[in-house]
């Protein structure tokens, strides 16, 4: 059956990919971005009967309740929510790093996050539906004063909170730990790492699952290289 999937941070990378495939699937994409230039090519791409854009900033409360006001409007159901939006470090650890970017992260990577997930759970609980969230691989190891890796193992605890609020209801959380993932999330190209495409794949995979079957966290790692 045809879900409707609102996406954040879906104008490029994981995000977009995503849409792509969901779309190819069958399915109704809405997708929330701050860049308005970037979402309209996208809707323009997949079509705007399977796509529609809402520009939102995932910081901001009243942002983020348009856009799953818009979905309801057009879509009267949400089926799942894929909260993907978020920013990575501009320098190495916490000595070096810039204290500006620290709090970005966090206002994004966190503070929106459950944003997300509280407009996500009552729809959500209507529904049966399914909550993804974009964790990584850097919330599951440690890596030396990384407030970016802290932010993602905040993902990880935040996910078994998630089921715990919705043990009963029928909805399901998934958080979803990439690893390296050669997106423009990178100042460099990473071709040792996945594609986005990769990660939409995985995502996919956990909507096809029936209503029967949670799949709590879903690691998915490049293959380690040749030796």
């Amino acid at each position: 059956m045809s879900k409707i999937i609102v996406i954040t941070g879906a104008s490029s990378g994981i995000g977009a990919a995503t849409a792509r495939r969901a779309v190819a699937a069958g399915h109704k994409v809405v997708l929330g971005a701050r860049s308005q230039a970037k979402l309209a090519a996208l809707v323009a791409e997949l079509g705007a009967d399977k796509a529609q854009a809402v520009a939102c900033d995932v910081t901001d409360l009243a942002s983020q309740q348009g856009l799953f006001d818009a979905a309801l409007a057009a879509h009267g159901r949400i089926d799942a929510v894929f909260a993907n939006a978020g920013i990575g470090a501009t320098a190495m650890g916490t000595e070096n790093g810039d204290p500006e970017n620290f709090r970005q992260m966090i206002d994004v990577n966190i503070y929106g996050l459950t944003l997300t997930a509280k407009l996500a759970l009552p729809v959500l609980r209507q529904s049966r539906g399914v909550l993804l969230l974009t964790g990584s691989l850097a919330g599951q190891e440690v890596l030396p004063g990384s407030v970016y890796g802290a932010t993602k193992w905040f993902v990880r605890g935040y996910g078994e909170n998630l089921r715990a609020e919705l043990k009963g209801t029928g909805a399901r959380v998934t958080v979803i730990n990439p690893g390296m993932v050669d997106t423009p999330f990178f100042d460099t190209p990473k071709p040792e790492g996945l594609r986005p495409d990769d990660i939409a794949r995985a995502v996919l995979y956990v909507l096809d699952q029936p209503a029967s079957v949670a799949i709590p966290v879903m690691n998915v790692y490049p293959t380690p290289p040749l030796a």
